[in-house]
């Protein structure tokens, strides 16, 4: 019997649901308000974002309503509406916005009717920047597109059926991930996540450069007949073929919107019911009868150096493996570093420069090693009582870092080569690609220890807790910047190669870039070690707020 399903006694009468929605609306404000008012760079940082999506809105509306009367007006139009409904079911999961209020997993033991909750759901979502944000788009759109009675009448009606689809279609998403996150056997969900926004920005990126070879608007009009179809732009489509009399097109169309907004709601409650009273079931199987010891010494453990090294390296190749967090960052890096050059080179507008991409995406995975153990950190402080032993932790650390990213890079780079037909510049490409992989280890061990920050355990795609978000920017960015200078040597000479038509002599990059990095990284590894050794109670406090 679940919490949901169970009778009402008559000793516990049932809380009245007629006015759940407006008890969500001002509970979504009083949190709002009261988040606001923890600390003032938080009351600036909404204001600041406020402030930019008002204007990004208007500059949008404004460009829209010009378009009103051309004649790619509605092919833009359709477009521009189906990829906000896409990001509506995408972008919240990647860059949630701190909005945990809508959570249902904090609503669990209050005794709530699904259909009541997820109406109160649906209207207390409207509240936030994405929401007028996303408005603003919609209206812009119907403005650009409506001409005549029809088309007023067919703009009433898609502007509310488009903005309750954008959400409905964003919180059943959401309840779903957040189902499967929360089991073990689900937790390969997040690694999909990171492909599918991985794959997405860069098929975006591809149909961008196209249109601007192209020239011109008519390129997409066979994307837009395609999309125009689908239920997220369907409804602005209706608009746009009443204004020009196609009225049993822009019905079909509005009853397409209209059947996958009901389907959602229905999606979403069968969700919400089974997140909120079924068990887990991967959290009730016994354990395995033959699972391994952890004492024995097969597998991967016994191709790996004696000592703590094998045990560090060991314990971080099982966070790639298990942690839902730690996976979905390596599958994202793996996927952004094959997709940029390779996309490219398939348009033969790329480079073989473009597969260093590679060792940066990788490279970044150096930054904020403690973090990535959270609390548990401290078990790893307690072993850390010099230099040296600092010195040992970030080196195996590294080493699983190279274990993974030297045989991708170099797969890369070799393919990428072949697809462009360019060998010539390949050995540039790797000498480039060692140097700035020894500059990011480097880079990215002093970053660990001078700006650590905790990765928290809730919320499957928040990597950095309130508060700590500057130090975030400090350790990612301020170290790629410094990567890139360091690399500069490595750099200017290959530039220097093609420039004076001395392409013979870029082998010479392959070695020296090798060696460079490895000094690179020694080096890195060195400063950080000290660092490390002495701020192990200020790191342990960071990586532990989460």
């Amino acid at each position: 019997m679940s919490v949901l399903d169970a009778p009402v006694s008559a000793a516990a009468p049932a809380a009245p649901t007629t006015g759940l929605t407006p008890v969500f609306v001002r509970l979504k404000l009083t949190l709002l308000r009261n988040g606001l008012r923890q600390s003032a760079g938080r009351r600036a940082a909404f204001i600041a974002s406020l402030v930019f999506s008002l204007l990004l809105a208007a500059g949008q509306v404004l460009g829209l309503v010009l378009l009103r009367g051309n004649e790619h007006a509605g092919t833009v139009v359709v477009l521009l509406t189906g990829i906000v409904a896409l990001g509506w079911a995408v972008l919240p999961l990647f860059f949630p916005s701190g909005d945990d209020t809508l959570d249902p997993t904090r609503l669990v033991m209050l005794p709530l009717r699904p259909q009541p909750l997820i109406r109160a759901l649906l209207v207390s979502s409207m509240i936030g920047i994405g929401p007028l944000f996303t408005l603003c788009l919609v209206v812009g759109s119907v403005l650009a597109l409506a001409h005549g009675a029809a088309g007023v009448v067919f703009a009433v009606l898609a502007v509310p059926l488009t903005m309750l689809l954008c959400v409905a279609l964003s919180r059943a998403v959401a309840t779903a991930n957040v189902q499967l996150l929360n089991s073990r056997k689900g937790r390969d969900l997040a690694v999909l996540s990171g492909l599918v926004i991985a794959v997405g920005i860069q098929f975006v990126n591809f149909g961008a450069q196209r249109l601007g070879q192209a020239g011109g608007l008519s390129t997409l009009d066979p994307a837009a007949n395609v999309v125009r179809w689908l239920p997220g732009a369907s409804a602005v489509a209706s608009v746009d073929a009443a204004s020009d009399g196609a009225y049993g097109i822009a019905v079909a169309q509005l009853l397409i919107t209209v059947s996958a907004l009901v389907a959602l709601m229905w999606m979403w409650q069968r969700s919400l019911v089974k997140l909120m009273t079924a068990p887990d079931g991967s959290t009730l199987a016994a354990a395995e009868p033959t699972r391994e010891k952890a004492s024995g010494r097969g597998g991967l453990s016994a191709l790996l150096p004696e000592g703590r090294t094998a045990t560090v390296m060991q314990r971080s190749l099982r966070y790639v493996a298990r942690d839902p967090k730690t996976k979905a960052a390596w599958v994202t890096a793996l996927a952004v570093g094959a997709i940029v050059p390779l996309l490219n080179a398939l348009q033969g507008t790329g480079s073989v420069y473009f597969a260093c991409f590679a060792a940066g995406m990788l490279g970044m995975q150096m930054y904020n090693q403690f973090g990535q153990d959270t609390s548990a950190f401290w078990m790893v402080a307690l072993t850390i009582s010099s230099p040296r032993d600092a010195y040992v932790e970030l080196r195996a650390r590294a080493l699983v870092l190279l274990l993974l990213t030297l045989p991708f890079t170099l797969l890369v780079c070799g393919v990428t080569a072949a697809m462009i037909g360019d060998w010539r510049s390949l050995p540039g490409a790797l000498g480039l690609s060692f140097a700035l992989l020894g500059s990011m280890l480097a880079t990215g061990a002093v970053a660990s220890a001078l700006f650590p920050y905790s990765i928290p355990q809730e919320g499957a795609f928040k990597n950095v807790v309130p508060g700590q978000g500057g130090l975030a920017w400090i350790s990612i960015f301020g170290g790629m910047l410094a990567a890139g200078l360091l690399s500069a040597p490595v750099i200017v000479p290959t530039i220097w190669m093609h420039v004076t038509d001395h392409h013979d002599a870029l082998w010479l990059m392959v070695p020296g870039g090798l060696v460079y990095g490895a000094l690179l990284g020694w080096a890195g590894l060195r400063i950080a070690a000290g660092r490390t050794a002495n701020r192990l109670p200020e790191i342990l406090a960071a990586v532990s707020k989460g």
